[in-house]
């Protein structure tokens, strides 16, 4: 809702035979190639896996709000027709308070989709039709889609559809979003983007009415007269003093004037009712929703607590909640590294295999032995040390995203809100952190949920801290070394003081920098469900692939560059200390001296990390490519507790180039990107150092 668009000219008139009661023109030609559908609801109630479905995308699905936090787009053809498909976040409301209501309000209203397919969780309809009454009142193209009807059903709800269609005066589908064939769906679009539903608005009462139309007279007068903005929508949203609706008309000319006359108006709605006007207005709107399920729902008595209720009466129980959640995630990672062990070695051997057989290719053709180097030692080790932790990161996904379509992930907000709250954080933004476990970039991105600036600032400057999977290689391959009885231990003790230290680094800056009280939480807990292994396959293919593809690309290129860095000047030893590489790495090396590690190779190992954290591995394994056993080098430079020190120093040390891209992005400067450089290498040298000085005075070695 940036901007105030004109009405589109077309008026051409529809020669659609298939008439449909709740449909009136539109002014689209029958003739229409293109027709675009944007799917809007509730966090949680399947709208990723109908766009899934409609267009054959591979989108993850998450059990848990927060998952979409930008529109996604996707197209497919039905019946000689181009259908786009735009997959809206997840939102509650068309209030103006956190970045995904903005998001698709502003789509919504700025774009005019032809229809807007509603999704809606059955087995929660009261609160899923609180956003379809106002998008109703902006007057969309609207299509309810009732998903969930099974699982509504076992809870004794029974919901007469066409009921609900003659009361809203729209569309409405049951059907359940996994089904691949929509057709259903997708005959009504088709009926409805030529046709209109003649929507039945939510009637606010003649005291409200007639205020709310005071307002909207006085829009008229000052909008241009082909301005498509719903006057009676944006009427509504001025006396709910929403703050980008009043921006908007303040830049009218008399809008100034006109805000005047309508906050007058909303203090008398107040001194009458004597309450706010946005309370006032939600409740209205919950009494008209009300009214709509005694006639269209049915609900039988429940005998005993549901499976849901149940099942939270113990993860989520103030006194064994965390050690629960604790438990599954140390589970997680020690299945993650067991079950993947195998695959592990098998890959290992077939690298080793493919280096031995172009080796021997080259020389039989007498390659100059520049070039066997180059292939076999930057290209085949370098690479290779890095893929073959693939398969522990597709176990780990896949496990990860079990906990997250099954429910779980939304509870570990609720169970850690009092956590955050006592810390300056939001319960919330316990979300992009756990997200954090696999990349930054979308976690960060997450973070568009939280209302507030400074909820979003706080968690944004906290969540690199939590380990990504770009720095799991390093753990394996070293813990796999140096701690071969306890790697899963190891595992997932990076993980837990990467959440510790976010914590405490939160509690800092909001004893500091972000002074001032944090929004409460308030989430609503979908069901539990049974994830879908195509899913669950799904996440984790897509995760593979992209590590798949940083390790050919991103991570191949790297390790060319730290090839040459350790053959030049011409004729030094292979990656020596008169070597570029090795001049570089003395350089900086007695920086990491104090931490256990102040060998050149390490430090030339987490310069290039910077780039991508899986580069560090695949730097030993260029500079280690003419050495027998890549361990056996490891172990000449490292002890068990250096090492430690090493994984911690990796753990927490500067993002990666694209996470400082992202927060470049999403704070629109450099002054927090230059904050998170400085402070992360400072937190991570002074753990470094802790635990690798403790751990000496301690009589490890």
């Amino acid at each position: 809702m940036a901007k105030i668009r004109k009405k589109k000219t077309d008026k051409t008139e529809s020669g659609h035979n298939n008439k449909k009661k709740h449909c009136k023109d539109s002014g689209k030609s029958q003739n229409q190639k293109k027709i675009t559908i944007a799917l809007a609801g509730n966090p949680n109630v399947g709208k990723t896996t109908l766009f899934n479905s409609l267009t054959g995308s591979r989108q993850h699905v998450g059990n848990w709000p927060g998952k979409t936090v930008e529109k996604k787009t996707g197209n497919f053809i039905f019946g000689g027709k181009i259908f786009e498909v735009v997959d809206l976040p997840g939102t509650y409301s068309l209030t103006a308070f956190s970045a995904e209501e903005l998001i698709t309000r502003r789509f919504i209203i700025d774009e005019k989709p032809d229809v807007v397919v509603h999704v809606i969780d059955a087995t929660n309809l009261e609160r899923n039709l609180y956003l379809a009454v106002q998008l109703i009142e902006i007057d969309s193209n609207i299509i309810l889609y009732l998903n969930f009807d099974d699982d509504a059903k076992k809870e004794g709800i029974d919901i007469d559809e066409k009921k609900l269609s003659i009361l809203l005066g729209i569309p409405v589908i049951k059907s359940e979003a996994r089904i691949k064939k929509q057709y259903a769906l997708l005959e009504q679009v088709d009926r409805c983007a030529v046709k209109k539903p003649g929507k039945k608005p939510v009637a606010y009462g003649q005291e409200l009415e007639s205020h709310i139309e005071e307002v909207r007279s006085f829009l008229e007068n000052a909008l241009e007269k082909n301005s498509d903005i719903p006057l009676k929508w944006m009427a509504i949203k001025i006396i709910e003093h929403d703050d980008e609706a009043i921006a908007i008309i303040k830049e009218q000319k008399s809008g100034a004037k006109i805000i005047d006359d309508a906050m007058r108006i909303r203090r008398h709605i107040e001194s009458v009712y004597a309450e706010d006007a946005g309370t006032i207005l939600a409740k209205a709107r919950y009494a008209f929703i009300e009214g709509l399920l005694k006639e269209s729902m049915k609900v039988k008595k429940r005998t005993g607590a549901s499976f849901t209720d149940r099942l939270d009466n113990v993860v989520t129980n103030k006194l064994f909640a965390v050690p629960i959640f604790l438990l599954i995630m140390f589970l997680l990672f020690q299945i993650s590294f067991t079950f993947s062990l195998p695959f592990v070695s098998l890959i290992q051997s077939f690298f080793s295999a493919v280096k031995d057989i172009l080796v021997t290719l080259l020389e039989s053709v007498n390659a100059p032995e520049f070039i066997i180097s180059l292939l076999g030692d930057a290209v085949i080790e370098g690479v290779g040390a890095v893929l073959i932790f693939l398969p522990t990161i597709m176990m780990l996904f896949f496990m990860i995203a079990a906990l997250e379509d099954s429910g779980y992930m939304a509870r570990v907000a609720f169970i850690m809100d009092e956590l955050m709250h006592k810390i300056g954080l939001h319960g919330k933004s316990f979300i992009p952190l756990i997200l954090g476990f696999g990349c930054s970039v979308p976690a960060i991105m997450a973070t568009r949920t939280l209302e507030t600036k400074k909820d979003r600032l706080l968690t944004l400057l906290v969540t690199p801290f939590m380990s990504c999977s770009a720095r799991l290689p390093v753990y394996v391959l070293f813990a796999g070394i140096f701690f071969p009885k306890f790697q899963g231990v190891v595992i997932f003790s990076m993980y837990l003081l990467g959440i510790i230290v976010a914590v405490l680094f939160a509690f800092v800056l909001n004893k500091t920098i972000f002074k001032g009280l944090t929004s409460p939480l308030v989430m609503e807990l979908p069901q539990y469900r049974m994830p879908t292994l195509s899913g669950l396959v799904i996440h984790m293919w897509e995760k593979g692939k992209s590590f798949v593809y940083k390790a050919t690309t991103i991570i191949l290129a790297a390790t060319v560059v730290i090839w040459f860095l350790g053959n030049l000047p011409y004729g030094v030893a292979y990656a020596s200390k008169e070597s570029l590489a090795g001049q570089l790495g003395q350089l900086i090396a007695p920086f990491f001296a104090p931490l256990g590690f102040g060998t050149w190779q390490a430090a030339v190992a987490l310069i290039f990390g910077f780039g991508a954290k899986e580069i560090v591995i695949g730097t030993f394994g260029a500079i280690y490519g003419g050495a027998a056993d890549l361990t056996m080098s490891l172990q000449s430079v490292f002890s068990p507790l250096s090492a430690f020190s090493f994984m911690v120093f990796v753990l927490l040390y500067v993002p990666c180039i694209s996470t400082l891209a992202i927060i470049k992005k999403e704070t629109g400067t450099w002054k927090w990107v230059i904050f998170n450089l400085v402070t992360s290498t400072g937190v991570a040298w002074l753990f470094s150092f802790l635990i690798y000085n403790i751990g000496l005075l301690a009589g490890f070695r």
